[in-house]
């Protein structure tokens, strides 16, 4: 009887052969490719309109081929410079500020030896991040109401006078990137004490044996396992230095503060979809010039990140 032969040292069936063999997993991913092909490679059709004078009535199709008209109105535009001064500025004293902090709180939170202490603080930090914008937006107006406000109250019974908070141009950055801390800073410290409670307690104990404190331990142990998921995650957020959460300035947005909490993304609401009449191609052009940017700047900091630690995305 002829013995069937093995396959070769190194030998790759090709895609047809690897499909036959192996077609439950490709049927269990297909739905994730449909859903990525229909959401996000689909809508790229529409990317055209950025270079058309896009009228509904005549379609994408028919609308007048214009260029780069759209991108040249943007830059000339009065608002330019301070749409990305304000955009930027915004985006990058939250990342800088906001984004240690659930860092410092999952290290904090590795430390409790209580385990009923530990998951109700952990229940605590995670709260905020269910509470819808209208809402946490809702309660910064009442807590920093001139009239009424509890925030005021003690500004007045301490001597001092009520400040108009959420008028003052110079408190909208503060008052963002707080509420954008409470809200958020405990749900993001999920990964970091995921990665902290993967590592073994035979290195603790061995620490411990050496004679090392707690301060070495969280300097040489904790931040040294979490440390490549926060380059991960510095490289993915410096992608959004040029995105905001526009619902969230939209509600925070007062004639007093416009100066700065005009940003692109609210300002491609207002020309897109708000103004009279709407500007869909010059809206989609500022967006399309928006994501270039932050798609270089996560291809900067990924570039930097490889080349200063060896951890990088790509």
């Amino acid at each position: 009887m002829k013995r069937k032969s093995l396959p070769a040292a190194g030998y790759r069936p090709n895609l047809r052969r690897r499909i036959i063999n192996d077609w439950q997993i490709y049927v269990l991913l297909l739905p994730a490719v449909i859903y990525f092909f229909v959401y996000t490679y689909l809508p790229m059709y529409g990317l055209q309109i950025v270079f058309k004078d896009y009228k509904f009535v005549k379609g994408i199709l028919g609308s007048e081929w214009v260029g780069f008209k759209h991108f040249e109105d943007f830059f000339n535009a009065y608002y330019f410079w301070r749409l990305i001064k304000n955009t930027f500025l915004l985006n990058f004293l939250n990342l800088i500020i906001a984004f240690p902090i659930p860092i410092v709180m999952a290290i904090l939170l590795n430390q409790f030896e209580h385990k009923g202490y530990k998951k109700f603080t952990q229940t605590a930090i995670y709260i905020p991040h269910f509470i819808s914008t209208t809402v946490m937006v809702g309660i910064l107006y009442l807590f920093l109401s001139p009239e009424n406000g509890i925030i005021n109250y003690f500004i007045e019974k301490l001597g001092g006078k009520a400040v108009h908070f959420m008028i003052l141009s110079q408190w909208f950055r503060p008052l963002y990137i707080a509420t954008e801390i409470w809200q958020h800073a405990g749900w993001n410290t999920i990964l970091f004490i995921a990665a902290l409670a993967g590592v073994s307690p035979e290195i603790y104990e061995a620490a411990t044996i050496d004679g090392a404190t707690k301060r070495q331990k969280i300097w040489h142990i904790d931040i040294a396992h979490i440390m490549p998921i926060a380059i991960m995650l510095l490289i993915l957020n410096s992608g959004r230095l040029m995105f905001s959460n526009v619902d969230k300035t939209l509600l925070m947005q007062t004639s007093g503060n416009i100066s700065t909490s005009d940003i692109l993304g609210l300002y491609v609401y207002k020309v897109g979809l708000a103004g009279s009449p709407p500007q869909p191609s010059y809206a989609a052009a500022i967006g399309l010039f928006t994501n270039v940017i932050n798609f270089v700047m996560i291809l900067s900091v990924n570039f930097v990140s490889k080349k200063l630690s060896d951890t990088s995305l790509f």
